[in-house]
């Protein structure tokens, strides 16, 4: 069935197809739900709602959810011609299993004289993988103003919230890592909100939940 998607919003022929003519569904629900989930448990942490003890289990679902879901996802998208949400999910799928090798393999590597260097070096590398993301970010922004209001919403509070955990673990703010947990939430809120529109085309055959598409018809 053909539905509104994150990269072509207004793609909508008069008579819906039982099946995409690809044979592939639209994915964007999966990888919107990949990365609001994983999103939402990591700034859970970040805000210092929840105890960073627990952090190993989001590390899990970063993995098998947040990286490798959203991946596939991500490919599927291209398969069926989304070239803007394939490039999108399959950044964020790497992302979130570059983040699960680091903690988990390479973040030990980086060692100093005395352990508050260690620390200090450690954040750098972090804040370092935070910004180039951000950057990244703000790359694909400038490609999503033909999408809708709510994916536009959601990348620019998703760099803002990057670049903010950026500095934090850069420069060791603890309350800019606490700031950028918030913010982080706010984003996994909207990534769901789109996530659960399309989810909502796909199963009802019409719009229950505005994006607010930005092309001209």
């Amino acid at each position: 069935m053909t539905t509104t998607n994150v990269a072509q919003p207004l793609a909508r022929p008069t008579a819906e197809p039982a099946v995409p003519a690809s044979g592939w569904g639209n994915s964007a629900p999966l990888g919107l739900a990949a990365f609001a989930v994983t999103t939402f448990m990591l700034s859970m942490i970040n805000a210092k709602l929840m105890p960073a003890a627990i952090t190993p289990v989001v590390f899990g679902v970063a993995l098998m959810f947040g990286g490798i879901a959203q991946l596939i996802a991500g490919v599927i998208q291209f398969r069926i011609g989304n070239a803007f949400t394939g490039a999108l999910f399959c950044t964020f799928g790497a992302f979130w299993l570059s983040l699960y090798a680091i903690a988990e393999f390479f973040l030990k590597d980086i060692t100093a004289p005395t352990l508050r260097a260690t620390a200090a070096l450690q954040g750098q590398a972090l804040g370092l993988f935070l910004f180039a993301f951000g950057a990244f970010t703000v790359w694909i922004l400038i490609a999503s103003f033909r999408t809708n209001a709510f994916v536009v919403l959601a990348l620019v509070g998703l760099a803002a919230t990057l670049f903010v955990l950026g500095v934090g673990q850069y420069y060791g703010k603890g309350l800019a890592v606490e700031t950028g947990g918030y913010m982080g939430l706010v984003v996994a809120a909207l990534a769901a909100y789109i996530g659960l529109s399309e989810l909502c085309e796909i199963t009802y055959k019409r719009v229950v939940l505005p994006l607010f598409p930005l092309a001209k018809r």
